[in-house]
């Protein structure tokens, strides 16, 4: 069945608050630890952390809510990831390089990301990678790739579906609101799989059942879609 992207007005970025963790709590907390330390100045250990995992195990979602927060906290940070084609110098304004999907970097993102890398460990600035495998098997220049391995390392996993639908129906339990197993099913292969997304969903079905003064079924959710 094909899934339908899930587009229709959401305006939740990701954060870590709404990172749901499941085999993953580990790399969570250290970045909350990392985090903590607060403030544009703040003294942050310099020692980098490269995530790695497949499609859907939420590396990007970390990287961005790491960059979210360090905004929220007064602080910059150099973002790079394969869309930048022509990736800027290093800022001494940053407190933070983020460097996400390594793996598919070219040429000309390589030398950028080992300038960044070099430049944010002379001045003790934070680095925060990730790509699809660990750093021994990235195809990436020898300097940068082994620069990606010295530091904390955390390998993600996708999580299960019945992790994703446990994770669904605690958060519906916490609303008052009632998934059958009809609606559960038609939302994990109707719409985009991961949590976020799924998350917000269950926002707007909730919302949506709310106003319209009808219960939760799939020709419920139907209507919410003809309507957006």
């Amino acid at each position: 069945m094909k899934q339908i992207a899930l587009d229709i007005g959401l305006t939740t970025g990701p954060t870590l608050q709404n990172f749901h963790p499941g085999p993953n709590a580990l790399a969570l907390q250290h970045l909350s630890l990392w985090l903590g330390q607060g403030g544009a100045h703040a003294a942050r250990s310099p020692v980098p952390t490269y995530l790695w995992g497949g499609s859907g195990s939420g590396k990007t979602h970390l990287l961005k809510a790491v960059r979210e927060a360090l905004r929220e906290q007064g602080a910059s940070s150099g973002w790079m990831d394969a869309g930048n084609q022509e990736p800027g110098p290093f800022s001494q304004s940053w407190s933070a390089v983020l460097l996400d999907d390594v793996h598919l970097y070219n040429a000309a993102q390589q030398q950028a990301a080992f300038n960044w890398f070099v430049n944010a460990q002379t001045l003790q600035r934070g680095v925060l990678a990730s790509g699809d495998q660990p750093p021994t098997g990235l195809v990436l220049r020898d300097d940068l790739r082994t620069r990606l391995g010295w530091g904390h390392g955390f390998g993600l996993k996708v999580l299960s579906e019945p992790e994703r639908r446990a994770v669904l129906r605690q958060a519906a339990d916490a609303r008052g609101v009632f998934l059958g197993d009809e609606v559960m099913d038609f939302m994990l292969t109707r719409f985009s799989r991961d949590l976020v997304s799924l998350m917000e969903l269950l926002d707007l079905i909730d919302a949506y059942a709310l106003q319209t003064k009808r219960a939760i079924t799939v020709p419920m959710i139907r209507a919410m879609m003809e309507a957006s």
